[in-house]
């Protein structure tokens, strides 16, 4: 999407060098209570009992800590991790070397885990049940089938789609764990802990205008910290204050509830070329020349979980909320269009 700005967006970027910043142990990691507490159980449970642990599949929006929260699980059962994603695992070869090469109670973690191939998938459920691999060697009446027996290991998926996900892979996980967005109290904590670790740090102020803005992703909340911090450094005296955030994230295009160029583009279209609706997606679609699936997966999740926009049978409306953030007043049919 042209403008999009990727500042904002929860998917990772090449520029995301933020291992630094992720937290090492459960203790550390800020936010998910409840996730948090319960792997704390599983994890003391399969510490105690000296087995691994059971098969876990993190699902929510991207950005959340899926991948950091593997990490972390790895490391307080003091075991190996290895990780790959779904695409990369193309042939059933691919993941049996990666299967056989893993010690007892090691922790697999496969991101992106609904983009697996089916074949690969069908591989994968024995080696999950039994901790056992049938493959198939040669082609023709030569062909023949080999068992290779496997250590017990832990199996960690991550989907930022769960609907994607086959029933019986879904099925075969034993510790399911939705991850939720955060909330501004959440990842003030988390603006103000990495702020120090940048050597730039952050008043209370000034931390709590990042997180505000953040999208309740720690992902994008970093990534502003790391471009406010630019500007602290270079035209303040290194430290992070509101005026300065506020200052930094307005030149970024970032406005203070977060939205960029191509979510007031959005907004501004319905309010004054549709009288704030309804209108159905296509026709924003064609109006805005973006695809209907950039519309529908980048742009309006948020505008929705804000109350900005609303989906109605007869197409999107701008809710009052809408109307409001953009500092103008709704035409008196809109009432009647919400009735």
């Amino acid at each position: 999407m042209e403008d999009r700005d990727p500042i904002l967006t929860p998917d990772a970027q090449p520029e995301d060098n933020d291992r630094a910043l992720r937290p090492q142990g459960l203790e550390e990691f800020i936010g998910q209570a409840e996730a948090r507490s319960n792997l704390k159980i599983f994890i003391q449970s399969a510490r105690q009992r000296g087995e691994a642990m059971d098969h876990t599949l993190f699902y929510g929006p991207p950005g959340l800590g899926k991948t950091t929260l593997a990490q972390i699980m790895s490391r307080e059962l003091g075991v190996n991790f290895r990780m790959t994603s779904g695409p990369v695992l193309a042939k059933p070869g691919d993941l049996a070397a990666i299967l056989t090469n893993l010690e007892a109670r090691d922790v697999l973690f496969i991101d992106e885990i609904h983009r697996l191939n089916p074949v690969v998938e069908e591989v994968l459920y024995p080696a999950l049940e039994d901790f056992e691999l049938d493959l198939v060697i040669g082609e023709g009446p030569a062909a023949r089938t080999v068992r290779i027996e496997l250590q017990p290991f832990t199996l960690v998926g991550a989907t930022t789609r769960l609907g994607l996900l086959t029933t019986p892979l879904r099925d075969r996980f034993g510790i399911p764990t939705r991850l939720e967005f955060y909330s501004e109290d959440e990842l003030f904590l988390i603006v103000s802990r990495n702020a120090r670790k940048l050597g730039a740090p952050a008043d209370e102020a000034g931390a709590r205008e990042i997180a505000r803005r953040a999208r309740g992703t720690p992902r994008i909340a970093g990534r502003l910290l790391r471009r406010v911090v630019d500007f602290a450094l270079v035209e303040g005296d290194g430290t992070v204050t509101r005026d300065l955030a506020d200052h930094a994230l307005h030149r970024l295009g970032v406005d203070n509830m977060g939205l960029d160029g191509a979510d007031r583009r959005y907004l501004m279209l319905m309010a004054e070329h549709y009288a704030g609706g309804p209108v159905g997606i296509e026709t924003l679609s064609a109006a805005l020349s973006e695809s209907r699936d950039a519309l529908e997966e980048v742009i309006e999740p948020y505008l929705m979980q804000r109350g900005l926009v609303q989906r109605t049978p007869r197409g999107r409306m701008l809710a009052q909320s809408g109307w409001a953030h953009l500092g103008l007043t709704p035409p008196k049919s809109q009432g009647d269009l919400l009735i």
